[in-house]
């Protein structure tokens, strides 16, 4: 039984989660849910190379599947970091708020 599915379908999913993550960055005003947006979006971006690499039969996909692996932790571990400072000095995640504090 072959249960493979179509590469259009797969890139439609990665193109779909993409949108939402940047949906979710110019929505949201918590620095956590635009982080979380920031994830959903390197996801997609990893969905779709390991399905072109499928496509194509070649292991590059995977290859860079793992760097973005790889980016994604830095990104947070970094992000979360900041998160951190910037809640112990405002106590506040919200962007509107950090705003107003600036000027």
């Amino acid at each position: 039984m072959n249960t493979s599915v179509s590469i259009e379908l797969v890139m439609l999913l990665a193109g779909l989660l993409f949108m939402m993550g940047i949906a979710g960055v110019l929505i949201r005003k918590n620095i956590i849910f635009m982080l979380l947006s920031v994830e959903i979006m390197l996801n997609a971006a990893a969905l779709a190379f390991i399905a072109a690499g499928a496509y194509w039969g070649e292991p590059d996909g995977q290859v860079m599947f793992i760097f973005i692996l790889a980016m994604a932790a830095a990104e947070v571990s970094v992000g979360l970091a900041m998160i951190l400072q910037i809640y112990h000095q405002h106590q506040s995640l919200d962007i509107d708020k950090l705003k107003e504090m600036k000027g």
